[in-house]
């Protein structure tokens, strides 16, 4: 059995002056091999997304703004137009790489990697989200209600 490292919208349109010190963390994590896979998420909006139709969220609609800010390798690269990871490509991506483990850490802690968290958990999969290596735009406040959130919901030997 194999572990995955779930690297979330690290994305140019997510970085801020409060989450902008994970991003190296981050590279660090991914050049230290210690994960068996890296797959990595790109979060795309689109002028008809509840995001830009209901928030007016203007990120990520040109390919500059969803832009990974990580050296991404030749790793897999899954694109999204919602909150979680988890979908059927990524179902079909586990499965076939017969993984145990997933390693969540990216951006945003209160809303992708929560979402992401709360699926892989509900649909059975080992999940583990590292808390160092995520952040919220807002700010370590934000990331650290998020964190306490996500360990009520997958529990607290989940959040590493």
């Amino acid at each position: 059995m194999k572990n995955l490292l779930l690297v979330i919208d690290v994305q140019k349109s997510f970085i801020t002056d409060a989450n902008k010190n994970v991003v190296k963390k981050i590279q660090d994590l991914i050049d230290s091999n210690k994960y068996d896979l890296v797959l990595f998420t790109k979060f795309i909006n689109d002028l008809e997304s509840p995001w830009y139709k209901k928030l007016n969220y203007q990120g990520c609609l040109t390919e500059e703004d969803r832009k990974i800010m990580l050296d991404t390798k030749d790793y897999k690269i899954l694109n999204k137009k919602v909150y979680t990871a988890l979908n059927d490509e990524l179902k079909k991506y586990i499965k076939d790489n017969n993984i145990n483990e997933i390693y969540l850490c990216g951006f945003d802690t209160e809303a992708c990697i929560l979402k992401t968290a709360v699926d892989l958990f509900e649909n059975n999969y080992n999940v583990k989200v590292l808390k160092n290596y995520c952040m919220s735009p807002w700010g370590v406040d934000i990331h650290n209600n998020a964190i306490a959130i996500i360990k009520n919901l997958i529990g607290n030997n989940n959040v590493i």
